[in-house]
């Protein structure tokens, strides 16, 4: 009887590891894929709001809270936007402990978790909005006192380059790799000089610094002969704003980088700017460059890179080959030999234009395009391509249109003459993380078609560009209703066949529920990810029609959706409380950079009755 009982424990320690969402991607590969299948395509329909948490109930405006929750053994970790962390007991919502974040906010996409070892706790460590590094106990809530000073780390010591009073710190998870902590930036987007957005390496048992990647190299370094003159001082922005993955077996960690200072206007910085907007691959434990991969050249569009590298394995011509899987805010999926930074499908250096930069701007002559996957999102406009939903709606944008506005194809640069790019400059994509189900080798994305509307104007004091938003708005589309002056769809979600490079299938992400019934399935502006189960699903807020759904994975039908407190502009996750029921918890504020005037403060628990 004692053997089998220890059988039993066994296999549950097992099933109960799985049952965990125990990193930010649910691995460190970032696939957010649960082998939980208690939900599935056949019960889906009956799922129910099982608990809510309302972070702060006095909360009714704000940019939003992007958390995407973490559960180790039943119980739930998160930051708050009441500038708390809390841990609540996964099976019902409610609070085991919190700590106040004094003189700050924790990172609004979440925290990392460590489970300790001999000598030290479980620990949970996040970044603050002021530039802090905080490891607490994960029992009680307590600051680690072996961690940097009494808990706290500086983030700020070795990265303000002489401009103390600038903002930094960390919107995102660190990740953990061994016994170092890796952590990115977050820094300001203009003007050009200010904090560097390097990824830096600590000791996790001590805080103390093990390796810094210069984000803009300096002299000696690969990629500075990318930057005219000195242009690499004391240089801002390229910056992990986003998120990590790692490749555990070989010990490298994939970093998005976003663009350089200042966003919109290059012309103190000539050169393509390594590593700027590119993919860089070091060693996770010494912080060594293994290989770059730049995905727009002199980024002066805001395009960063930010969301999560997935990590998997492509099988091409009978061989198997370790990808990773990199969306830009231009709606193109790279998709790379993650050894190597090799394209796995082609890349295609194009003709990008020359000749409508600002005056005095270094352009690259070319971009870099993936030859598979096809483009996600729309990156041109022309008249004819605008909306004709209603005959309102479609005098408001031809008479907006018809202003004399600036308009192209891919990489059309914003100008002194108001003009509209494609995607915007809050992308196709954003930071936000694709899902993959390993069982179909489908990677799953979703992507919004919305212009940005904007003109650049000369500031003669602080002599410098910027840029400046056009007809009460700096997005092209109606602002009384937020309807986009393209043609649907707004917002789709993808299926992209990892072996082929090929679409799957694809299907419109939201609705607009002022439009008549048999118009409203247009796709909705969108920001936030996914999360894929081995139950056949797909579940994905994101959208600002503050609705959360459940796609079937194989085809792209829309099987679930229900209406939540405010838009999730967040990720989702899955896991099984020690109840042995499976939960779907997303996140939905409202806020974002969507123009969802939605608010909430709801984390939303849905389980199955």
């Amino acid at each position: 009887m004692q053997m089998r009982f220890l059988v039993v424990a066994a296999a549950c320690a097992i099933s109960w590891g799985q049952a965990d969402w125990s990193t930010y991607g649910h691995d460190l590969a970032g696939t957010r894929y649960s082998t939980i299948k208690q939900i599935n395509t056949q019960n889906v329909t009956k799922l129910v709001r099982a608990w809510t948490y309302h972070m702060d109930p006095n909360r009714t405006s704000g940019r939003g809270w992007e958390v995407t929750p973490l559960v180790i053994s039943g119980v739930m970790y998160l930051t708050t936007s009441a500038s708390k962390v809390a841990a609540l007991d996964a099976d019902t919502g409610k609070e085991i402990w919190t700590y106040e974040v004094a003189g700050g906010q924790p990172a609004t996409r979440g925290l990392e978790y460590w489970p300790g070892d001999k000598q030290l706790p479980a620990q949970v460590l996040f970044g603050t909005s002021d530039g802090r590094l905080i490891a607490l106990n994960a029992k009680n809530g307590k600051p680690v006192p072996s961690f940097g000073s009494e808990g706290i780390v500086n983030l700020k010591a070795g990265v303000m380059n002489g401009y103390p009073d600038r903002p930094y710190g960390l919107s995102s998870p660190p990740i953990i790799y061994k016994n170092v902590l890796i952590t990115g930036a977050h820094v300001q987007e203009a003007p050009s000089l200010g904090p560097a957005g390097d990824t830096r390496g600590w000791d996790l048992r001590t805080g103390k610094l093990l390796w810094q990647f210069h984000s803009v190299p300096q002299p000696g370094e690969a990629g500075n002969e990318t930057w005219e003159g000195d242009s690499w001082k004391a240089r801002s922005g390229t910056n992990v704003w986003g998120f990590f993955t790692i490749d555990e077996k070989r010990g490298m960690v994939y970093m998005p980088f976003g663009e350089p200072t200042a966003d919109y206007a290059g012309v103190d910085r000539k050169g393509n700017n390594l590593y700027g907007t590119s993919l860089v691959a070091v060693d996770a434990v010494t912080g060594k460059l293994k290989w770059y991969f730049q995905a727009v050249h002199h980024d002066v569009w805001d395009y960063d890179l930010a969301a999560p590298p997935v990590l998997f394995d492509v099988t091409r011509n009978g061989r198997k080959i370790p990808a990773v899987a990199e969306t830009s805010k231009m709606g193109l999926v790279f998709i790379l030999d993650r050894e190597t930074g090799k394209p796995i499908f082609g890349v295609e250096e194009r003709p990008a234009p020359i000749d409508d930069a600002l005056p005095g701007e270094y352009v690259s002559p070319t971009q870099p395009f993936p030859l598979k996957p096809p483009p996600l999102a729309r990156s041109s406009i022309s008249r004819e391509e605008l909306a004709k939903l209603t005959p309102e709606h479609e005098k408001y944008c031809r008479e907006l249109f018809d202003r004399g506005l600036h308009f192209g194809g891919p990489f059309t640069h914003y100008s002194p003459q108001p003009s509209v790019i494609f995607p915007s400059s809050i992308g196709g994509g954003n930071w936000n993380p694709s899902s993959f189900d390993p069982e179909l080798g489908y990677l799953f994305v979703n992507t919004q078609d919305l212009g940005s509307l904007n003109q650049m104007v000369w500031n003669e004091d602080a002599k410098r560009w910027s840029r400046s938003g056009v007809a009460r708005s700096n997005r092209f589309w109606n602002p009384e209703n937020n309807w986009p002056c393209n043609q649907p769809p707004w917002g789709r979600l993808f299926a992209i066949n990892v072996n082929t490079g090929d679409i799957a299938w694809q299907a419109p992400l939201g609705i607009t529920a002022s439009l008549p019934e048999d118009q409203q399935h247009t796709g909705r502006p969108n920001i936030g990810g996914s999360v894929a189960t081995a139950g056949g699903l797909v579940f994905i807020g994101a959208t600002d029609d503050s609705r959360f759904r459940a796609f079937e994975s194989k085809t792209g039908r829309e099987l679930w959706v229900t209406e939540i407190d405010a838009g999730a502009h967040s990720a989702p996750m899955t896991y099984q409380g020690k109840s042995g029921k499976q939960y779907v918890v997303v996140t939905a504020t409202g806020g974002g950079f969507t123009g969802d005037r939605s608010t909430g403060d709801a984390v939303i628990a849905f389980a199955l009755p």
